[in-house]
């Protein structure tokens, strides 16, 4: 019966997953690009199922796309996503190396053009997808809340950015 019940929590999961992955039944929330020292690093794009409130944003599922306009190594968009991380005060320091490990094995290199979705799925995790194919996930709820905490929270280094994803008055890009 364990084996049983593990299997249909697996198959709803990558159903999930899978429907996340493609942005037809999902409704576009808001839209920003992030640029450093006016180069722009990527366009980032906010889906959800249906209203997000700012004040209880990690109730609710949703997904934050990334669209490459550089290459980048996997391993540093996981050491960079940890970096950011610590200076929002997200996680604990005993949690960020084995995120950064996980995040490590799941995150492939990206080429310009690539799009990079992660997946917050409330109380499980976050799921990844590269291009439109599942590559991974990491199943601790903690870790879902501060990997998007990076661009959602309110102590985000990117606060424009933030603004522009959860449509903000005064919301402009950088």
């Amino acid at each position: 019966m364990k084996r049983l019940r593990h299997l249909v929590f697996c198959l709803s999961a990558l159903l999930a997953t899978n429907s996340w992955a493609n942005t037809d039944a999902l409704t576009l929330h808001g839209e920003g690009s992030l640029r450093w020292l006016g180069l722009k690093i990527y366009d980032a794009r906010l889906f959800s199922t249906g209203r997000l409130a700012p004040e209880r944003l990690m109730e609710s599922p949703f997904a934050l796309e990334l669209t490459y306009a550089r290459n980048f190594a996997g391993a540093a968009i996981a050491e960079r996503s940890v970096e950011e991380m610590r200076k929002i005060g997200a996680g604990r320091p005993d949690q960020h190396g084995n995120w950064q490990a996980a995040m490590q094995r799941i995150f492939p290199d990206v080429r310009a053009g690539d799009r990079l979705r992660g997946i917050h799925q409330p109380g499980r995790g976050a799921s990844f997808v590269l291009n439109g194919e599942t590559i991974g996930s990491i199943d601790d709820p903690e870790f879902s809340s501060a990997f998007f905490a990076i661009w959602l929270d309110p102590r985000t280094t990117e606060p424009a950015l933030r603004k522009s994803l959860l449509r903000l008055a005064d919301s402009r890009s950088r």
